[in-house]
């Protein structure tokens, strides 16, 4: 039987290899059988249809890493019903607007997150008992633990017919109106992601996959679903912890493992990353946000593994390019190409465009990346303007990024648009600045990226003040502090400058370029 759907990997695998670890779980020492994740997540589907869930319809996530969140998404995907993963850095605020804009009839959170909860005016509140369901201690909220919402429910596959093309994650990426969009990535996405897109990663059945990334990004509920795809164990980690990092992998002879390049920075700062032995590690991907030359080849020294640098977007199910190992050469002839995040994946396409006329950029020569293929999305959730504006009528996303090509290989130069990436986390400077342009005593504000040698990058406030209630100057503190309320702490502004007048072009849009130059100056690309 072929996988060509989400809810089909387990199926299948528990009918092949019903005996084969499938995932085991660092914080409880908890290992599943491909057999007992199947089991579960059919009780988790059985448990969802009992509450009404019905294909298509939006089924919510939040909690840092946990194993329930691939029971619970194998079991909303055997439904053709849709999983949402909730960013748990988010301030509460904002993941109310995720969870309402996405129309979920049910969440699943973990219990130190009822504190967030507790702060949401959420439609599914008036829901069913069983709407929101805790991993944990629900303490004195009345919600039901997952094991009581699982207790009784049946282990017998529901076998609904779920069609390839139609929507099964739902991940939100920020947009440059200040609102998170909702990106409805497929079955076949999804599928065509693991079997084509990202087959050069070799994963096998002997593979030992490491999931450390967060779930709610494409690097890591992708990264955790390619493992399960290809049969082998997952070790799943609940954060980011360096030092787990380092003990895990000789401990449990991982294989394969994806970090965002600030996690390798500093993985290479711990003290005792000499001590440890990788001999058993065979491939690092790294991506999406760019990476130093000295972060990589010391990487590579450190870990002595096959380096695959993959770019791509939540838009595009994760990598659409791919620089391979063999193309990894420091010290070599072709060095300058370490720069290069490769070339474009088998099954995608890939063009440099002028974004005034649409016409395609001789190589060399910078431009927007545009991408078509496979694993582009169906769209924007109830979104049609966003989503005519980012893919056009022949299939072309449009990246926002900004790069050229030079015999295939994408260098990525700037972004078009104004996103920051810090520590390989997307940040749109219009959400903050809406924030900003609420407090009383700023009469204008802009959001730049700067560049900050830990994370990449690092977002400044510019800020014009109004007169204060109590006649007292607006401190810099002050700004940290009513952001930290209204914004997760990743979005904060970790500097202030002031300005008598913010410059802006006639149809009032602000000179972000101007105000950026003198932090990026002699550097080689306004990206770090």
């Amino acid at each position: 039987m072929p996988i060509n759907t989400l809810g089909d990997i387990t199926r299948v695998h528990r009918a092949n290899i019903p005996n084969q670890i499938a995932l085991y779980n660092i914080s409880d020492d908890k290992t599943w059988t491909y057999e007992a994740l199947d089991k579960e997540s059919c009780q988790c589907a059985n448990a969802l249809a009992e509450l009404g869930i019905t294909r298509q319809d939006r089924v919510a996530f939040l909690d840092k890493n946990a194993p329930e969140y691939f029971t619970y998404l194998f079991g909303i995907a055997k439904l053709g019903a849709v999983s949402v993963a909730v960013n748990w850095r988010l301030a509460a605020p904002e993941m109310e607007y995720i969870l309402n804009h996405s129309e979920a009839k049910m969440l699943l959170i973990g219990e130190e997150f009822l504190g967030h909860l507790s702060e949401m005016n959420l439609d599914l509140k008036d829901r069913a008992p069983g709407s929101i369901v805790v991993l944990g201690d629900p303490g004195d909220s009345g919600y039901l633990t997952y094991e009581q919402w699982l207790a009784g429910k049946s282990e017998v596959d529901p076998h609904v017919v779920v069609e390839p093309e139609e929507t099964c994650y739902q991940l939100y990426t920020s947009g440059t109106t200040g609102l998170p969009k909702g990106v409805e990535t497929t079955h076949d996405n999804l599928i065509t992601m693991m079997t084509s897109g990202l087959a050069p990663l070799n994963f096998n059945p002997d593979a030992i996959n490491l999931v450390c990334m967060p779930l709610f990004h494409i690097s890591g509920s992708g990264w955790g679903v390619i493992g399960l795809f290809s049969g082998c164990k997952s070790v799943l980690l609940r954060d980011v912890d360096l030092q787990q990092i380092l003990s895990v992998i000789p401990q449990h002879g991982v294989t394969h493992t994806i970090f965002v390049p600030a996690v390798l920075q500093f993985l290479l700062a711990q003290p005792n990353i000499n001590d440890v032995d990788f001999s058993s590690l065979k491939s690092v991907t790294y991506g999406p946000s760019p990476i130093t030359e000295e972060v990589l080849v010391n990487s590579m020294n450190t870990f002595k593994a096959q380096f695959y640098q993959v770019y791509g977007l939540t838009e595009t199910t994760g990598g659409v390019t791919m620089l391979h190992p063999e193309e990894h050469d420091p010290g070599g002839p072709r060095a300058d190409f370490l720069r290069s995040c490769g070339r474009v994946v088998e099954g995608s396409e890939l063009r440099i465009v002028n974004r005034e006329d649409g016409e395609e950029m001789p190589e060399g020569e910078v431009g927007e990346i545009w991408i078509r293929g496979p694993q582009v999305m169906k769209g924007y959730w109830r979104n049609d303007d966003a989503t005519a504006e980012s893919i056009n009528a022949e299939g072309w996303f449009k990246s926002g990024d900004a790069g050229y090509l030079r015999e295939g290989f994408l260098f990525i130069h700037d972004r078009v648009k104004d996103m920051i990436i810090s520590g390989g986390e997307n940040i749109y400077p219009a959400e903050i600045e809406n924030v900003l342009m609420s407090h009383p005593a700023i009469s204008d504000a802009a959001v730049i990226g700067v560049p900050d040698d830990r994370w990449g990058e690092t977002v400044k406030a510019i800020i014009t003040i109004a007169t204060t209630e109590d006649g007292k100057a607006l401190t810099e503190e002050a700004v940290f502090s009513y952001c930290r309320k209204n914004l997760a702490n990743y979005k904060c502004p970790t500097s202030v400058d002031w300005m008598e007048t913010i410059p802006r072009n006639p149809s009032g849009k602000i000179l972000k370029t101007e105000l950026r130059k003198p932090y990026w100056a002699g550097r080689e690309r306004n990206v770090s």
